[in-house]
Protein backbone atom coordinates (compact mmCIF):
# COMPACT_ATOMS: atom_id res chain seq x y z
CA UNK A 1 0.00 0.00 0.00
CA UNK A 2 0.92 3.27 -0.96
CA UNK A 3 0.57 6.76 0.98
CA UNK A 4 0.91 10.59 -0.52
CA UNK A 5 0.62 13.69 0.83
CA UNK A 6 -0.75 16.19 -1.43
CA UNK A 7 -2.41 19.61 -1.60
CA UNK A 8 -5.51 20.14 -4.10
CA UNK A 9 -6.20 23.62 -5.36
CA UNK A 10 -10.09 23.54 -6.18
CA UNK A 11 -11.52 26.05 -8.42
CA UNK A 12 -14.38 27.93 -7.26
CA UNK A 13 -17.32 25.50 -9.73
CA UNK A 14 -15.62 22.22 -8.15
CA UNK A 15 -15.89 23.36 -4.38
CA UNK A 16 -19.87 21.92 -3.91
CA UNK A 17 -18.40 18.44 -5.79
CA UNK A 18 -17.74 15.52 -3.68
CA UNK A 19 -14.56 14.73 -5.11
CA UNK A 20 -12.81 13.11 -1.72
CA UNK A 21 -15.85 11.12 -1.63
CA UNK A 22 -15.42 9.51 -5.32
CA UNK A 23 -12.04 8.83 -4.43
CA UNK A 24 -12.96 7.01 -1.54
CA UNK A 25 -15.89 5.46 -3.83
CA UNK A 26 -14.81 4.90 -7.07
CA UNK A 27 -10.48 4.28 -6.69
CA UNK A 28 -11.02 2.18 -3.44
CA UNK A 29 -8.43 5.02 -2.01
CA UNK A 30 -8.43 5.97 2.14
CA UNK A 31 -8.27 9.68 1.94
CA UNK A 32 -7.11 11.70 5.44
CA UNK A 33 -7.94 15.52 5.60
CA UNK A 34 -5.49 17.10 6.82
CA UNK A 35 -6.59 20.54 6.61
CA UNK A 36 -8.54 22.19 4.66
CA UNK A 37 -9.50 25.85 3.44
CA UNK A 38 -12.74 26.71 1.52
CA UNK A 39 -13.50 30.37 0.85
CA UNK A 40 -17.36 29.74 -1.00
CA UNK A 41 -17.78 30.99 -5.02
CA UNK A 42 -13.43 31.64 -4.89
CA UNK A 43 -11.42 28.02 -4.33
CA UNK A 44 -10.67 25.62 -1.87
CA UNK A 45 -7.47 24.27 -0.26
CA UNK A 46 -7.56 20.42 1.14
CA UNK A 47 -4.42 18.66 2.24
CA UNK A 48 -5.13 15.33 2.55
CA UNK A 49 -3.00 12.25 2.88
CA UNK A 50 -4.12 9.23 0.49
CA UNK A 51 -3.22 5.48 0.38
CA UNK A 52 -4.40 2.42 -1.69
CA UNK A 53 -2.64 0.78 -4.56
CA UNK A 54 0.04 2.66 -6.61
CA UNK A 55 -2.75 2.10 -9.24
CA UNK A 56 -5.43 3.20 -8.25
CA UNK A 57 -3.89 6.26 -6.48
CA UNK A 58 -2.79 7.16 -10.07
CA UNK A 59 -5.80 6.73 -11.76
CA UNK A 60 -7.42 8.54 -8.75
CA UNK A 61 -5.23 11.55 -9.69
CA UNK A 62 -6.18 11.08 -13.15
CA UNK A 63 -9.27 11.80 -12.42
CA UNK A 64 -9.13 14.68 -10.47
CA UNK A 65 -6.66 16.26 -12.64
CA UNK A 66 -9.34 15.16 -14.97
CA UNK A 67 -11.87 17.80 -13.24
CA UNK A 68 -9.39 20.56 -13.28
CA UNK A 69 -8.44 20.32 -9.66
CA UNK A 70 -4.36 21.10 -9.55
CA UNK A 71 -2.36 19.36 -7.27
CA UNK A 72 1.30 19.19 -6.16
CA UNK A 73 3.44 17.17 -3.47
CA UNK A 74 3.06 17.72 -0.10
CA UNK A 75 7.03 19.29 0.56
CA UNK A 76 6.82 22.14 3.13
CA UNK A 77 8.99 21.36 5.84
CA UNK A 78 8.50 22.61 9.53
CA UNK A 79 10.88 24.31 11.22
CA UNK A 80 10.80 25.05 14.72
CA UNK A 81 13.69 26.82 16.09
CA UNK A 82 14.29 25.79 19.21
CA UNK A 83 16.57 28.49 20.69
CA UNK A 84 13.81 31.35 19.52
CA UNK A 85 11.16 29.66 21.91
CA UNK A 86 10.74 30.98 25.19
CA UNK A 87 8.27 28.07 26.25
CA UNK A 88 5.48 30.81 26.46
CA UNK A 89 2.87 28.15 25.35
CA UNK A 90 1.26 30.02 22.89
CA UNK A 91 1.53 27.78 19.90
CA UNK A 92 0.34 24.60 22.07
CA UNK A 93 -3.41 25.50 22.35
CA UNK A 94 -3.81 26.75 18.46
CA UNK A 95 -1.95 23.43 17.55
CA UNK A 96 -5.24 21.14 15.99
CA UNK A 97 -3.02 17.84 16.16
CA UNK A 98 -1.14 18.28 19.41
CA UNK A 99 2.61 18.83 17.16
CA UNK A 100 2.97 21.37 19.48
CA UNK A 101 2.75 20.61 23.02
CA UNK A 102 4.02 20.85 26.69
CA UNK A 103 6.30 18.70 27.74
CA UNK A 104 6.37 18.52 32.09
CA UNK A 105 7.21 18.89 34.62
CA UNK A 106 9.41 20.77 32.70
CA UNK A 107 7.40 22.95 31.21
CA UNK A 108 8.82 23.63 27.96
CA UNK A 109 7.35 23.14 24.54
CA UNK A 110 8.07 20.63 22.40
CA UNK A 111 7.62 19.63 18.46
CA UNK A 112 6.32 16.23 17.33
CA UNK A 113 7.20 16.69 12.86
CA UNK A 114 5.02 13.46 12.20
CA UNK A 115 1.97 15.18 13.73
CA UNK A 116 2.52 18.77 11.93
CA UNK A 117 -0.30 18.76 9.30
CA UNK A 118 1.52 22.41 7.97
CA UNK A 119 -1.63 24.03 8.89
CA UNK A 120 0.46 27.32 9.89
CA UNK A 121 -1.70 28.69 12.43
CA UNK A 122 1.28 28.24 14.70
CA UNK A 123 3.34 30.87 12.70
CA UNK A 124 1.29 34.06 13.40
CA UNK A 125 0.89 33.33 16.95
CA UNK A 126 4.13 32.69 17.80
CA UNK A 127 5.45 36.21 18.66
CA UNK A 128 9.22 35.02 18.44
CA UNK A 129 8.89 33.78 14.89
CA UNK A 130 9.99 30.04 16.25
CA UNK A 131 7.71 28.35 13.90
CA UNK A 132 8.27 28.38 9.69
CA UNK A 133 7.24 26.45 6.69
CA UNK A 134 9.99 26.22 4.04
CA UNK A 135 8.64 24.57 0.41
Amino acid sequence: MATKRLIFNFPAHLIDRPVTYELITEYGLKVNILSARITPREQGRLVIEISGGEKDIEAGLAYVRGLGVEFESFTQDARWHEDRCIACTACVSICPTGALYVTRPEMTVTFDREKCIACELCVPTCPYKAMEFVC
